[in-house]
């Protein structure tokens, strides 16, 4: 160990992460006291780590941390998360980041100050990367002053900013690649609650717990798209094409339009979602390059309607991935099985059911012929903790069924998740 060179060191202590093991094992020896001092580039303050910042004082942790950062120099990345504790000094955090925001390439902040602290203004015009701000605020975001010609990926969770000043932070991003909002506050000057992002440089976008009229994304390069546990009366996609990658999961939205980014779609994930089959499988049926396809909990406008695997057979020719929850209507499964059209390249089918019954099995008989190569079988399922006799023998007789039906098809592999 002895002759490990210091900046070996240093990477050593850099991926410990927590601050605490990384001040225990800097102790080792006067060696690696001067890796800590000078080649640390990772350091990370997480008040759920251990017991021990829970047990000190607002006061006292606030030392600690300043005297932790203050004996490092040329730190890249710092995480600053203090969910459990009570408001820090803002001078006491402003100087943290006056003396580490040369070198950052990555902050993580969490901490809540009295009065505010302007992250933006500090850590500006800098070398940042990857920025990610919780329970902040932002307001007059200047564009030409507030820059980060450098920022990739800007996760804003717990944060209140207004429309305008989000889309002023996006302009002020021009290599921006990724970006996350959870459950932000959006201030808004009058009473419809609108939000208009552009940016020609985004390729990931990830939007959760946020409720609006209208959500307008304007990215010219976007590739992943996933809209989780939102409530829209309207979302608009403006781009030109590059999306592949779009996922929705327990959305309310009275209108969904991606427009033409659909042709080069190979992802599409869809679960817990109200959808109109006719006007969604218009949306997509220009997606010929689709490769997977999952339709999960979703609950169809018209109770009548139902999804021909055929049209999905026909309009997706590459498909390789197909996923399935099963839904019972009067009897009349929500995926029919009619036509002659297989799905010659699914190798992987994934199927599932919430309310288990005799005809589960009949369905999956059904969906394994129409998938002549297929490889890999998932059967998802929902067991309660209490089942009367009749649920446990149908769970019984499901279980027989299948082990007799994939005697037919030992060349697939079965597997089985219950919840």
């Amino acid at each position: 160990m002895e002759h490990l060179p210091v900046e070996v060191i240093g990477n050593i202590l850099s991926r410990l992460g927590g601050a605490r093991d990384v001040v225990i094992a800097s102790a080792t020896c006067r060696k690696w006291r001067e890796a800590w001092r000078k080649h640390l580039h990772t350091l990370s303050f997480n008040s759920n780590d251990c017991n021990v910042y829970q047990d000190l004082t607002t006061s006292r942790l606030q030392i600690l941390i300043t005297q932790t950062i203050f004996q490092t120099t040329g730190l890249q990345g710092l995480s600053i998360l203090m969910d459990d504790v009570d408001e820090f000094s803002a001078s006491t955090v402003i100087a943290w980041l006056m003396y580490t925001r040369e070198t950052l390439h990555r902050l993580i902040y969490n901490v809540r100050t009295n009065p505010n602290v302007n992250i933006l203004e500090i850590c500006g015009r800098q070398k940042m990367e990857m920025l990610e701000l919780s329970h902040n605020s932002i307001t007059g975001v200047e564009p030409n002053f507030q820059r980060f010609p450098c920022l990739k990926s800007l996760s804003l969770s717990y944060v209140s900013i207004s429309a305008l000043d989000l889309n002023l932070l996006l302009t002020a991003c021009p290599k921006i690649e990724t970006l996350e909002l959870i459950n932000p506050e959006i201030a808004m000057s009058d009473a419809q609650v609108t939000v208009e992002l552009s940016s020609p440089t985004l390729k990931r976008v990830y939007v959760e717990a946020i409720s609006l009229d209208k959500f307008i994304l304007e990215a010219d390069s976007i590739e992943c798209l996933h809209l989780k546990d939102c409530a829209l009366e309207l979302f608009e996609l403006i781009g030109k094409g590059t999306l592949k990658h779009f996922k929705i999961d327990d959305v309310s939205v009275i209108h969904l339009d991606i427009g033409d980014t659909v042709d080069n779609l190979e992802i599409i994930d869809v679960s817990n979602f109200t959808i109109m089959w006719p006007k969604f499988y218009q949306m997509i049926s220009k997606s010929s390059k689709l490769t997977k396809l999952r339709l999960w909990d979703v609950v169809f406008d018209d109770e009548d309607e139902i999804v021909d695997l055929e049209t999905i057979a026909v309009c997706f020719p590459h498909l390789i991935h197909l996923a399935l929850s099963y839904d019972l209507r009067d009897g009349v499964v929500n995926y029919g099985l009619q036509g002659s059209s297989h799905l010659e390249n699914v190798f992987v089918l994934e199927l599932g059911w919430t309310i288990i019954n005799d005809l589960f099995s009949h369905w999956v008989e059904g969906l394994l012929k129409l998938c002549p190569n297929l490889r890999k079988l998932v059967i998802h399922g929902v067991v309660s903790e209490a089942k009367s006799h009749e649920e446990c023998q149908m769970l019984a007789n499901f279980t027989s069924s299948i082990v007799q039906l994939m005697r037919k098809y030992m060349h697939v592999d079965v597997q089985f998740d219950y919840e």
